[in-house]
């Protein structure tokens, strides 16, 4: 109902905004049409009408971007809310089965297990919240020379630890001719974008998860990190928007995967602050996608 009101709120803004431009031009014309002998008045009924004119278009176009921008907040909002509802619920309903029943080692244990997994995603989902506010305030963080092949190592053995995967599920290969590839940025911030573009790629992964790394300096100019999956894919139409902050690929088959739609805007943000650059390849649905972070080399 929601998206549907929105639509109908732009339809009427823009068809509003429509007639009267219509109007202002017809109006502009006949000014036109009835001063033409008349220099002076002719020149400022049409700077007059071009300003009003420019004036409605500004404002159709500032109006329909708002009415787009509280759609996207309320979707992440439903979608944060969700991510942490869903882990409370479940703690919660774990803390009453172990206050109400006597449950054997074996089974507590297993209770433990998971309510440390779900402690883990809150504490994942707020982060992210919290890094991609920070993110639009400008603030100095320490930086330092980067060894990127010993953070991506180190930050595939927590993704395999986190999310309980083999060596075979997610590999990495090095190409490298010019020496150790290095960049000059804050690790910290490194370690959460490369992290995000990982846990982005094995959620997308579908029930198997197949996940190459490639670490890629072959040049003096660049060193670029390449996330390769097999899982869903990406539609063509939306390998740039993926970027945005909030946004959700708008497929039945993504939408029912867990985000809050804030892990590759992080990502591309942070190249950014670097001077490089984040983006994605897809060859549609269903067909893989590939998330590269390329950031410049310090030689």
């Amino acid at each position: 109902m929601r998206v549907t009101s929105r639509r109908k709120a732009i339809a009427f803004f823009i068809t509003l905004s429509s007639c009267v431009i219509a109007a202002a031009v017809t109006l502009n014309v006949s000014w036109i049409v009835l001063n033409w002998r008349e220099l002076g008045t002719l020149i400022l009924g049409v700077i007059f009408f071009s300003i009003v004119i420019a004036g409605l278009v500004l404002n159709t176009i500032f109006l329909v971007r708002e009415i787009r921008r509280n759609e996207k907040q309320d979707s992440f909002l439903h979608a944060v809310t969700h991510e942490l509802k869903t882990p409370l619920t479940s703690i919660r309903l774990y803390l009453q089965t172990l206050q109400s029943r006597k449950v054997d080692d074996e089974q507590r244990n297993e209770f433990y297990r998971v309510m440390l997994s779900d402690s883990d995603r809150l504490l994942q989902t707020v982060e992210q919240v919290l890094q991609a506010a920070e993110l639009g305030h400008v603030r100095d963080k320490l930086e330092d020379i980067v060894d990127m092949e010993r953070l991506v190592r180190e930050c595939l053995d927590e993704a395999r630890t986190h999310h309980h995967l083999s060596a075979e599920s997610l590999r990495l290969l090095v190409e490298n001719s010019q020496g150790a590839p290095k960049v000059t940025a804050n690790r910290e911030e490194l370690r959460s974008a490369i992290t995000n573009i990982l846990d982005n790629a094995v959620k997308y992964s579908g029930e198997k998860v197949d996940i190459e790394v490639q670490l890629r300096a072959s040049d003096d100019k660049n060193v670029s990190v390449r996330v390769r999956d097999n899982g869903i894919g990406i539609p063509r139409s939306e390998l740039k928007q993926v970027f945005k902050r909030f946004y959700r690929v708008a497929d039945r088959e993504v939408a029912g995967v867990k985000g809050s739609g804030l892990g590759l805007f992080i990502v591309r943000s942070i190249a950014k602050k670097y001077g490089g650059k984040a983006f994605a390849e897809s060859e549609g649905p269903g067909r893989g996608a590939t998330i590269i972070l390329q950031l410049p080399r310090v030689v």
